[in-house]
């Protein structure tokens, strides 16, 4: 049975190295970790990269100089084999925010030159020691709010900077005990299953069918443009429900990498999810057309049944699909 260390090491190792590096060093950092033939995945308007030298100059250098003495302050940190690929391939994944002074102008933002966080979730493929994948998704409009933007008009549930688990247990830089992310691959995909084929609530309701997967005192932290929710009443009431009944047509298109270590695990697509919007969504006017939508997940496991789920969706990619380009329109109410 594998503990994935080495994995871990090289990749902690590439966060000290990178974090500390300073902006014209960073190409020089990245070529030290990354593999050749990289492919780098991030959120609209950075869409797919290729090589270290393309995501240093699109991404890490503008960003280090807009977030002046950034820190990384991670919530969640595990690894471990892949289940899409029938777990051939080793992935590391870390969440939550990278922290700084938003001191100069990043995607046309204005810098508020106050502490600012960019919440971010990112998965790293790991081959012959060096990293040769990595989805990063990151909450653009939650760093618009931050500093005083609205990017879309106000969402069903609570806008938060948000915690780590109620566990402070996240951090997985140990070997585990395997058991455990059997379980919590196991509670991952009974829910995905159950989701897959949306029930007809004459026959169960939501909140009946919510209960097979999650425990009572669930918490769903979303991204900015619908926010967050607490308890499976709630959950329904404020997302689930609005959600489902928003959209027709749903086709679910797999994921690219799903795996659990300990009580925590998470996958990510490309995309995950084609729907077409059935009318107004997240307060906005929609064409009804197909539209993908490329999510991260990641969950904690409490027991049997699932207690915390941080999602990241990349609104940015959904609403230019639809026409409306919402870093644009935000820099027109700046003029």
């Amino acid at each position: 049975m594998r503990n994935y260390q080495a994995e871990k090491k090289l990749v902690r190792d590439y966060y000290k190295a990178l974090d500390r590096v300073n902006v014209d060093g960073i190409t020089e950092v990245l070529g030290l970790f990354i593999g050749d033939n990289y492919l780098w995945r991030g959120f609209h308007p950075f869409n797919e990269q290729f090589g270290a030298e393309a995501v240093s100059e699109i991404f890490w250098k503008p960003f280090r100089r807009a977030f002046q003495h950034m820190q990384r302050r991670m919530d969640v940190f595990f690894a471990g084999s892949n289940e899409i690929d029938d777990h051939q391939s080793v992935w590391v994944v870390s969440m939550g925010h990278l922290m700084g002074l938003f001191d100069n102008e990043w995607l046309g933002i204005t810098p508020s030159g106050k502490m600012a966080f960019l919440r971010y979730c990112e998965f790293n493929k790991i081959e012959h020691g060096k990293i040769t994948e990595t989805a990063m998704f990151f909450d653009i409009p939650h760093l618009m709010i931050q500093v005083g933007l609205h990017p879309f008009p106000t969402q069903t549930a609570a806008h938060l900077v948000q915690p780590g688990p109620m566990t402070h247990d996240g951090l997985m830089f140990e070997e585990q005990n395997p058991e455990e992310g059997e379980k919590t691959l196991a509670a991952i995909d009974f829910m995905v299953n159950d989701l897959k084929n949306w029930k007809d609530p004459k026959n169960l309701p939501l909140v009946e069918e919510l209960r097979r997967s999650w425990n009572e005192d669930m918490i769903w932290w979303g991204p900015a443009g619908i926010g967050s929710t607490y308890t499976i009443d709630r959950y329904a009431e404020q997302h689930s429900g609005p959600f489902r009944a928003r959209f027709t047509d749903r086709i679910f298109n797999g994921h690219l990498c799903k795996f659990a270590e300990g009580k925590f695990g998470g996958f990510f697509g490309w995309p995950n999810l084609t729907l077409t919007p059935t009318g107004e969504f997240m307060g906005m006017p929609t064409k009804a057309k197909p539209i993908d939508m490329r999510v991260i997940d990641m969950y904690r496991r409490e027991g049997d049944k699932l207690s915390e789920n941080w999602i990241f969706i990349d609104f940015l990619h959904f609403w230019n699909q639809q026409g409306v380009d919402i870093l644009s329109r935000v820099k027109e109410t700046l003029r």
